[in-house]
């Protein structure tokens, strides 16, 4: 093997001090299924760390449609979209997305991020403004960044301050709101029908990513959108296939001119490979169970409203959550990691996360049950949550 060159050396003064933070962590690695109970270095463990919200990743009917797409199709799409990497499943995965979002048209891109990123760099000119809550996800964080418009954030999920932004926006061609469904570090929820109000009154688009309350809030696992009763209010949807849905990508639920733009301006969409036969089919499949298979949704919730008043009765504080995101909130990023490899040598995998995700004195394992957990399973995980809490000093 060849010697790396020096001139990369300074690397290890980067990663040590990311070590000094207490933020240096090695990959979990998973061995088997992401299930409820799963391997993760040769650990049996309860999974807390999954976006598998419904259990999808390895459901029948998901398993059987990549199986009969790859026999079919073969493994790959050979091509971008706009050469001929576009397949009829495709189009017929964009048609149902639509038809489930309730919105005229839908299309699909390889991730919710590359959707996020693709969707606002494509709408926003340098005339234009968008205005960010301040929790926003990374992707349209960066996606922002990619444009030559204007950016001003308001504070998290405060309307008055979303609406001096507003006031203060009146000079630019078009306005754009932009925020989470659901917070992925809290779980909380945006308020969408005042938001929605303030974007009608000053004529904003109103722009939601809504990635962790697909398949988990509204009719059928519809999102925000539907839990709230904003269909036909709300001009872009941004969703994803990679969590709930159980597969992976991401897609732009909107307008039939949203999506012509996007085919000709989203540059993810552009210049990356269309999703393979396999990964498409499964999609398709995961709308039929979130159409006919409702009690998923429901076991869900009843296994969050069990965790969830689990650990506020051990007294941790979970923050603001209302959704199937817990975060346990510890402060400093050393004592968080800590925390979480204590909760993984006891048979329990709940991610430490730290700066820069959230703030310095924010750190928390986030915690996500599913649908897939018994309420055992999770007693279980409440008795380890306890046994280390105690012994941290933290509860």
């Amino acid at each position: 093997m060849a010697v790396a060159t020096h001139r990369l050396d300074y690397l290890s003064d980067v990663l040590d001090e990311i070590r000094q933070q207490g933020l240096y962590r090695d990959l979990r690695v998973l061995q088997g299924e992401q299930e409820a109970v799963a391997s993760f270095d040769g650990r049996e463990v309860i999974n807390l760390s999954s976006n598998n919200y419904l259990g999808l990743t390895t459901h029948p009917k998901l398993r059987r449609a990549a199986v009969e797409a790859v026999e079919k199709f073969g493994v790959g799409s050979g091509a971008v979209r706009t050469i001929a990497g576009t397949m009829a499943l495709h189009e017929e995965l964009e048609e149902r997305l639509a038809a489930f979002k309730h919105t005229e048209a839908a299309l699909t891109f390889q991730s919710g991020f590359t959707a996020n990123v693709g969707a606002i760099s494509a709408l926003l000119a340098p005339e234009d403004v968008v205005i960010s809550d301040e929790l926003n996800h990374a992707s349209l964080i960066d996606g922002m960044r990619l444009t030559k418009a204007a950016r001003k954030i308001y504070k998290h999920k405060d309307m008055d301050s979303l609406e001096a932004a507003l006031r203060e926006s009146g000079d630019f061609r078009h306005r754009i709101v932009a925020t989470d469904g659901v917070f992925s570090m809290d779980g909380d929820i945006a308020p969408l029908p005042q938001i929605v109000e303030l974007c009608e009154r000053y004529d904003a688009v109103c722009y939601v990513d809504d990635a962790h309350a697909s398949g988990v809030l509204g009719q059928n696992g519809r999102g925000t959108v539907s839990h709230f009763g904003l269909d036909g209010r709300v001009d872009v949807q941004i969703g994803t296939l990679s969590k709930a849905i159980g597969v992976m990508g991401g897609y732009v639920a909107s307008t039939r001119n949203m999506r012509n733009l996007l085919i000709h301006r989203a540059r993810p969409f552009l210049f990356s490979t269309s999703q393979p036969p396999a990964v498409t089919a499964a999609c398709i499949a995961a709308i039929d169970v979130l159409e006919t298979e409702p009690e998923l949704i429901e076991r869900l919730w009843d296994n969050t409203r069990y965790f969830k008043q689990g650990l506020e009765s051990l007294g941790y504080d979970t923050g603001t959550s209302e959704t199937p995101i817990t975060p346990v909130i510890i402060g400093e990023a050393k004592p968080t990691m800590e925390f979480s490899d204590r909760l993984f040598e006891r048979g329990v995998f709940a991610q430490g996360i730290g700066y820069p995700t959230v703030a310095r004195d924010r750190g928390r394992v986030r915690t996500i049950v599913t649908a897939a957990h018994t309420q055992d399973q999770l007693a279980r995980a409440l008795e380890v949550f306890e046994a280390v809490g105690r012994e941290m000093g933290i509860i």
